[in-house]
């Protein structure tokens, strides 16, 4: 690593917050690798089975905008504290009530999505530190947290089978609980903070049509990653009949490749310019997803065009971030925000859908097509952006 990286900002607050972002994510889809035991005992459909696991990623889309602004009120370091004991009190407390009952649920749900309003905070955290040309290093090592989605999966569906769903809502506390305590110990509050933006200064991004661009675009890469992520365990059991561990670590390992080739998205972004780069990767994508909506015969198959769509995605989630500070490098902390909050909603869009497909339907391939041809829209959306801001050229 850059000597002058080391030197420039805090490391002990940047590994603060990739440990905060990590967990929370872990956290965040918690329901979905827990799905198939809870849905087992509780007799739900297909369809609230979608539901249920989607949720938490919609509450955490709409309070990451609540989080962004609290960071701006009190710093990310005291905000992030705040949310998590929150998480640790919401998740104990629910061990300690034992719901068991499908509206119950819901409650967790709203738990799990202030987890998933980390990255409205470990982001700012991270970023505050450093100078703006290392602020992709920053927020790429930060960022790599998103990586606990797949912890969620490889490690949820297993002990939950060994101790049952609910006492594994109370055994993650205890991660929980010794993130916090490393990171009151390496995190500091920045001694300076940028000044929070005004209600005045929403509206003229909000009537920008390139700001709704990047919002879609968001919402199909980091949708379908985080989508994925929160039901993929069940689509495996379901699909294929695979033990509920067993689809957690296939779970995982495709989640893990849309993880950490997320950095590579955003240097390829660099390389080529961040429109032509989306423009390849939702053409990929969508034919990989058209692919796997004609129903693949055996889980081999499905594994290997899932490890390449997550890819695509992963890639595609990179690319969209690079494009941010180009497109508006006064409003990055706003358009993070607006840009993150659409991805959560386009994850609960896709979760929700498999499950409605396959309730109504009796398969999952009309979600997969759906969402196949929304990735070949913004492939044509992200091809006139193109045209538009780059002249073509870049």
């Amino acid at each position: 690593m850059d000597k002058g990286f080391l030197k420039a900002g805090h490391t002990p607050t940047l590994v603060a917050a990739f440990l905060y972002f990590d967990v929370s994510f872990m956290v965040w889809v918690l329901l979905g690798p827990l799905g198939i035991a809870i849905a087992h005992d509780l007799h739900l459909n297909a369809g609230q089975k979608g539901l249920l696991v989607a949720t938490p990623v919609l509450a955490g889309a709409g309070l990451r905008v609540l989080a962004g602004a609290l960071v701006d009120l009190f710093g990310p370091r005291r905000v992030a504290i705040a949310a998590q004991i929150t998480v640790i009190l919401g998740l104990w407390l629910t061990w300690f009530l034992a719901p068991h009952s499908y509206a119950s649920l819901f409650w967790v749900a709203l738990v799990l999505g202030v987890a998933g309003a980390s990255f409205a905070v470990a982001l700012p955290l991270a970023s505050v530190w450093y100078p703006p040309r290392y602020q992709g290093t920053a927020l790429g090592i930060a960022g790599a947290g998103n990586s606990g989605t797949a912890l969620a999966s490889l490690f949820a569906p297993g002990l939950a089978a060994m101790v049952g769903w609910l006492n594994v809502l109370g055994l993650v506390t205890l991660p929980l609980m010794a993130v916090l305590g490393a990171f009151l110990y390496l995190a500091r509050e920045p001694e300076t903070r940028p000044a929070a933006p005004t209600l005045s200064s929403w509206g003229p991004i909000l009537k920008s049509g390139g700001c709704w661009a990047l919002m879609f675009f968001y919402s199909v890469t980091f949708g379908g990653f985080v989508g994925l992520a929160s039901f993929l365990t069940i689509y495996f059991n379901d699909q294929y009949h695979l033990p509920p561990a067993v689809a957690g670590a296939c779970t995982a390992f495709v989640v893990f490749a849309g993880s950490f080739i997320r950095p590579v998205g955003g240097a390829l972004a660099d390389r080529v310019g961040g429109t032509k780069a989306l423009i390849l990767l939702y053409g990929a994508a969508g034919a990989i997803f058209l692919l796997i909506a004609t129903g693949l015969p055996s889980v081999y198959l499905a594994f290997g065009a899932f490890f390449l769509g997550m890819l695509a995605l992963g890639l595609g989630n990179g690319a969209v971030f690079q494009l941010v500070p180009i497109r508006f490098p006064q409003q990055v902390g706003i358009l993070t925000g607006l840009v993150g909050m659409a991805g959560g909603v386009g994850g609960f869009y896709l979760a929700s859908s498999l499950g409605a497909a396959r309730q109504t339907t009796g398969s999952y391939g009309p979600g997969f097509l759906v969402f196949a041809l929304v990735c070949l829209l913004a492939c044509g959306c992200v091809t006139l952006c193109h045209r538009k801001w780059t002249g073509g050229s870049r």
